[in-house]
């Protein structure tokens, strides 16, 4: 199915997945949301529409506008959204956006940078979103965990593989789907438990339904023969880096999320140089576990305003 001109916007569906997945695989900056899973499976969480734009700053290639609304939790709750995953559209485009929406989120510096100056001449506000941004690590630091500053995350893993030694590592495929399932189930009972909430339980489940046509790549450990826990991701950022949406396992297994996190990248090919762990949301616990792994940088990402809006 085709996408609309702006200002035409269309629901998202999996019809567009042919259309999008190509061009966004083609984005340079790595924005784990910037892919097609990464926006079809939080569709309804975001009420996501979109729209293509065919007059771009300076560009003879057509690119696509995602507008979303925040969902009823958080100080953001019902604020409208939009963003250009590919790049900025001209003024008098971005213009109407602004008036339409309460901000424009997820900027890149690819998108950002040409456009910047002349943006802010005409008043809108630019500023970091250090809560979504997205944390890179080397591939190999995870794989290996070589040195001093990955002691604790090496004994971490060493004792898992001391303590449950017949493991088993799996590449997902549709016969493992029902496995991840069950450890999928049990992480949401675990969730409601600890938090309150089932957290992204639905986006996970079908990510896991859809795997293959998604074209998502992932592995199901076993412990004894049991199911205990599975990853999920894709190659983003033109094949130079891997983006890890889902990792899910089951708690009892002391010290599996370490293995999982070094046996997982261990397995990734060569050709991917960096993991994107994606953001923490401005939660400290979150944010505090992923600077363990030492992150090599940021996928920085900004949001703008209207002044005075």
């Amino acid at each position: 199915m085709s996408i609309p001109c702006y200002p035409e916007f269309t629901l998202l569906g999996l019809e567009h997945k042919e259309l999008l997945h190509p061009r966004l695989s083609l984005t340079y900056d790595g924005v784990s949301e910037f892919t097609f899973s990464g926006l079809y499976l939080f569709r309804n969480r975001y009420k996501y529409r979109i729209s293509r734009n065919s007059r771009n700053n300076g560009s003879q290639e057509s690119s696509f506008i995602i507008s979303g609304t925040q969902p009823a939790a958080g100080e953001a709750q019902g604020k409208t959204f939009f963003m250009t995953p590919c790049a900025a559209p001209e003024w008098e485009t971005l213009e109407a956006l602004f008036a339409a929406h309460d901000y424009w989120k997820n900027i890149t510096e690819s998108v950002l940078n040409p456009v910047r100056e002349n943006i802010e001449q005409r008043g809108v506000v630019i500023e970091e979103d250090r809560n979504n941004f997205d944390y890179l690590y080397n591939r190999a630091d995870l794989a290996e965990l070589a040195g001093k500053k990955f002691h604790k995350k090496k004994n971490h893993v060493n004792n898992f593989l001391s303590a449950y030694p017949n493991h088993e590592q799996k590449t997902m495929n549709a016969a493992l789907i029902p496995a991840a399932i069950e450890v999928l189930d049990h992480w949401r009972q675990d969730s409601i438990k600890r938090n309150g909430d089932e957290g992204d339980y639905k986006a996970s489940r079908e990510a896991l339904e859809l795997f293959d046509t998604l074209a998502l790549k992932g592995s199901v450990f076993f412990i004894d023969g049991k199911p205990a826990a599975f990853c999920l991701g894709e190659s983003i950022a033109r094949g130079r880096m891997f983006v890890t949406h889902f990792e899910k396992a089951v708690d009892e297994y002391r010290g599996i999320y370490q293995y999982v996190n070094q046996a997982f990248a261990a397995s990734l090919p060569g050709f991917f140089t960096l993991i994107n762990r994606e953001q923490d949301l401005g939660n400290e616990g979150m944010r505090q576990a992923k600077m363990t792994y030492r992150p090599c940088g940021f996928v920085q990402k900004y949001i703008a305003k209207l002044q005075g809006k």
